[in-house]
C-alpha cells in the first residue's frame, strides 16, 4: 500500500508534460475535531494518489488545511473524496484565478500539531466560534464604513505586494505574530469599531475572528474564501477591486495578479516591481522583489556574496556551507541589510506603476512548439545543457525555457555548440549546450516560439 511519494519532482512533471492535461490549483480548509489525524492522513493519501491529486496538505486534531494540484478530468471524483467526510460536505473549494499545470510536483500529507500555528495555548479557546462570514460586495460596503477597522492577516512579504486600501499590514513574518500585536493595537476598539480581517484563503482569519471574539471584540467580520474567492466573486459579478496589486500565493509562482497596480519596489535598485524570487545560491534561497535587469544582472541572487557564490564549482559551494544553517533558518523571508528598498509594515495605497500585461510574471503568451528537454548547468560557466528531442533549433530562433521552478525565460539563440562542436543548426538527437544567465533543472523543457502576441 502506497502512502509516500516514489516519484521525483522532475519525473512527475515529465509525466504531466506527457499527460497533456489541464490540472486545476486550488486550495481549501475545515476546523473540525479530528480523532485519528495519522489514519485520516492515510486515508487522504491513498484515495488522492489513486487520483493523480498532488499538493501540500496538513492535518491535525483541529482539521485540514490543503492547497493542491488536481486533474480537471478528476475533479468531481476529487470532491467525492471530501464529500466521505461529514465536516467536508458542501465545502467551499478556492480555484486559483491562474492555471499552472505545474504547481505542485508531489503529494504531500503531513500531521501537525494545528493547521495554522498559532502560539495559542488556551483550552477556552473555541476556534469553531467564528466571526460573520462577508462575501465580496458585503466586504467592500463595510471597508466603507468609517467605524471599520480593516487588518491583514498575511507576512509582511505578502502584504508588500498586493493589500486592501486602508488594511493595517502588520510587519509580521508569520500568522502567530499578529495576533498579540492587533490584539494589543486595538483594545481601545472593542465594543465600538467593525474588526474587518482577510487573508489569503479564510484559513488564517477563520481562527483569528474566533481569537478576537474570545478576547471581547464583539463586531468581527472575515472575508469569505479570503483573496482568492474575493476575486472570483468581484470577476463574476462586475464588482469594483478594493484589493490592490497582486495576492501571494505559496506555490512556485508565488503570486496571481489582481488588480494591474504595482505598489512595490525591485528590492535591489528600487524600480516598481512586485515578482518575487528565491535567491540562486543554495544556501540561501531568500525569498525577495526583483525585476527583469536586476534578475539578469544579478543572476536570480540576492548579493553580491551570493552571486560569487553560485559561481564555485559545486564542491567549494557544499563545503563553504557545511555546518552552517541556511535558508529560513539564517534569513527572514525578504528581510536582509542587503535589500535596499524592502518595505513592510505600515504600506501606502498608491500605486507606482501598472503592470504591462494581466499575467503574474509579465510573460508574453506564445505559439510554441516542445523540443527538448534541459539536462544539466554547468554554474561556473553559466553553460546550459539540453537534448533536442523533436524538431529542429537553429541560431537566431527564440526559445522558450519553462519550469516550476525556473519559470518562463524567452532568449534568442545566438550562439550554440551542438554534440561539442561550433553549429548553426541542431535536429533531433542532438546534444546542445548555450550560455544562459540563469540556472537549468531537470525538470525544465525547451519551446521553439513559433509567433508571440503581448497578453
Amino acid at each position: 500500500m502506497q502512502l509516500y511519494n516514489t516519484l521525483s519532482a522532475e519525473e512527475r512533471a515529465r509525466l504531466i508534460d506527457e499527460a497533456g492535461k489541464e490540472r486545476l490549483t486550488l486550495s481549501f480548509y475545515a476546523y473540525a475535531k479530528i480523532e485519528d489525524p495519522k489514519k485520516f492522513r492515510d486515508d487522504l493519501f491513498i484515495a488522492w494518489n489513486a487520483l493523480d491529486a498532488l499538493g501540500r496538505i496538513y492535518v491535525a486534531h483541529e482539521g485540514i488545511n490543503a492547497q493542491m494540484s488536481v486533474p480537471a478530468d478528476n475533479f468531481e471524483a476529487f470532491r467525492e473524496t471530501l464529500e466521505a467526510y461529514d465536516f467536508m460536505k458542501g465545502i467551499r473549494l478556492n480555484v486559483a484565478v491562474e492555471q499552472d499545470n505545474h504547481s505542485f510536483l508531489k503529494l504531500t500529507i503531513k500531521v501537525r500539531n494545528k493547521i495554522v500555528a498559532d502560539g495559542l495555548n488556551d483550552e477556552t479557546f473555541d476556534v469553531t466560534n467564528k466571526g460573520v462570514h462577508l462575501r465580496a460586495k458585503e466586504f467592500n460596503s463595510l471597508l466603507e464604513d468609517p467605524n471599520t477597522i480593516v487588518v491583514d492577516f498575511r507576512n509582511h512579504y505578502e502584504s508588500e505586494v498586493g493589500h486592501f486600501e486602508g488594511a493595517i499590514t502588520p510587519d509580521v513574518e508569520n500568522f502567530r505574530e499578529s495576533l498579540p500585536i492587533i490584539n494589543e493595537q486595538l483594545q481601545d476598539f472593542k465594543e465600538d469599531k467593525n474588526l474587518l480581517m482577510y487573508c489569503t484563503g479564510g484559513i488564517r482569519c477563520e481562527k483569528a475572528s474566533a481569537y478576537f471574539k474570545h478576547q471581547g471584540f464583539k463586531n468581527v467580520f472575515q472575508l469569505e474564501g479570503g483573496i482568492i474567492e474575493y476575486t472570483r466573486q468581484i470577476k463574476e459579478e462586475g464588482i469594483e477591486s478594493k484589493f490592490i496589486g497582486k495576492n501571494f500565493v505559496f506555490d512556485h509562482r508565488l503570486g496571481e495578479r489582481i488588480t494591474d497596480d504595482i505598489i512595490a519596489q525591485c528590492h535591489q535598485c528600487g524600480k516598481p516591481c512586485d515578482n518575487h524570487t528565491n535567491c540562486a545560491n543554495d544556501a540561501c534561497h531568500l525569498l525577495f522583489i526583483q525585476c527583469d535587469e536586476c534578475k539578469a544582472a544579478m543572476e536570480n541572487c540576492c548579493s553580491t556574496e551570493c552571486q560569487e557564490t553560485i559561481h564555485l564549482p559545486w564542491e567549494e559551494q557544499v563545503a563553504k556551507r557545511k555546518g552552517l544553517q541556511v535558508g529560513n533558518k539564517v534569513f527572514r523571508k525578504g528581510k536582509s541589510e542587503a535589500l535596499k528598498f524592502k518595505k513592510s509594515g505600515n504600506l501606502p495605497d498608491a500605486p507606482l506603476a501598472k503592470a504591462e500585461t494581466k499575467d503574474i510574471r509579465q510573460k508574453i503568451k506564445v505559439k510554441k512548439t516542445l523540443i527538448g528537454k534541459a539536462e544539466h548547468y554547468y554554474s561556473k560557466s553559466k553553460i546550459a545543457q539540453f537534448l533536442i528531442e523533436n524538431n529542429e533549433l537553429a541560431v537566431g530562433d527564440k526559445v522558450l525555457i519553462s519550469g516550476p521552478t525556473t519559470g518562463d525565460q524567452e532568449i534568442t539563440i545566438s550562439q550554440i555548440f551542438v554534440n561539442g562542436t561550433f553549429s548553426d543548426t541542431a535536429k533531433a538527437g542532438d546534444q546542445i549546450t548555450f550560455e544562459l544567465p540563469f540556472r537549468v533543472r531537470l525538470s525544465d523543457k525547451l519551446y521553439k516560439i513559433l509567433d508571440s502576441e503581448n497578453a
